[in-house]
């Protein structure tokens, strides 16, 4: 085993955890679990620690705001009681309302259900891309967190590799290509590997323990 594989099986084996499972979502390709995606994919695409967004997240989900219906139904105010709760203060109220939007569109041209966005993008990762970007909030960055996340269900979007995901492959030595980066990988999920991939472009001790680790 060269090191470059020794390197992503220490990175994934100690960081190989998706934001989806940090937020306690199931992931599967089903209505309830792919939007409390996006909404993790919202909120993660906002400059926090990335330790708040998976814990908002699980503080919607106790809050009940759980589908867009909902999150639409919902008061701005319960929506910003429970993103306070769960840390995210500093963009509550703009989020609070980004995320009403959001989950009103969802429900009218989409019926509530992200599969049929995915269906109207007819497999084609830039047109998701791009029908991400409509609901209000979810820039490039958030729809780059969602395929990123998403790739393990929705198989079409693999491999997908974002910016911070490859700013982590850079830091560890690592080819930035994401076909060789899957290559490496072997059998790992992707969206697993992205993760820990993102993990190393955000923290450096991530990158030094994976280093020291590979030896």
């Amino acid at each position: 085993m060269g090191r470059p594989e020794r390197v992503v099986r220490e990175l994934v084996g100690a960081h190989g955890r998706t934001y989806a499972v940090e937020a306690g979502i199931a992931l599967k390709d089903t209505p309830q679990p792919l939007y409390r995606l996006l909404v993790l994919s919202h909120l993660l695409s906002a400059r926090i620690r990335g330790s708040i967004a998976p814990a908002t997240a699980r503080a919607l989900h106790e809050a009940g705001l759980r589908g867009p219906r909902r999150m639409a139904e919902a008061s701005w105010q319960e929506r910003v009681d429970a993103l306070g709760r769960g840390g995210y203060r500093r963009y509550d109220e703009r989020t609070a309302t980004q995320l009403g939007e959001a989950a009103e569109l969802l429900n009218e041209r989409w019926g509530g259900d992200l599969r049929r966005l995915r269906k109207e993008a007819d497999g084609e990762v830039p047109e998701l891309r791009r029908l991400l970007q409509e609901f209000p909030g979810m820039g490039p960055t958030g729809a780059g967190v969602f395929l990123r996340e998403v790739q393990g269900v929705w198989p079409e979007a693999a491999p997908y590799v974002d910016a911070k995901a490859l700013q982590g492959a850079e830091r560890l030595n690592l080819p930035k290509d994401p076909e060789r980066l899957t290559e490496l990988a072997g059998d790992t999920d992707p969206a697993v590997l992205a993760a820990a991939l993102v993990r190393a472009g955000v923290d450096k001790e991530v990158v030094r323990d994976t280093l020291s680790r590979a030896g």
